[in-house]
């Protein structure tokens, strides 16, 4: 799980133009965007390698919703009734195909040090 740790009004294409000029990676960082309307936008298919998580991009699905900072980009869990509602039913989907992934937050890896998805994704979805 991932926020795209931008503005809610964001749009997915300036999002892609910063990884591919800025980064410069050529895969989008995330199979999935929700947007604040509970929209699920597919970047990617799941089986290609999307840029998520460093060094465990091969074995991962990454899902973001769009925000998750506030108006001074801090870290908020400002996700919307439809982008919860869409990423639970995106989960529970995956989990079905999946049924031995662990479902956590861009935080709960090693060595990273941000609050991506700005919320417990792994508690919080511990009985997907």
């Amino acid at each position: 799980m991932h926020c795209t740790a931008t503005s809610q009004k964001t749009s997915i294409a300036a999002i892609q133009r910063y990884w591919k000029i800025n980064l410069g990676w050529k895969m989008p960082g995330y199979h999935f965007i929700i947007m604040p309307d509970g929209l699920v936008v597919s970047l990617l298919p799941i089986e290609q390698v999307s840029n998520g998580v460093a060094g465990f991009n091969s074995v991962l699905i990454n899902i973001a919703y769009l925000g998750g900072v506030d108006a001074n980009n801090k870290p908020l869990d400002n996700r919307t009734p439809a982008q919860k509602a869409s990423l639970l039913k995106l989960l529970k989907d995956l989990k079905k195909q999946f049924p031995t992934a662990v479902i956590q937050g861009h935080r709960d890896f090693p060595n990273v040090k941000k609050a991506c998805p700005s919320f417990d994704a792994k508690n919080e979805y511990k009985n997907v």
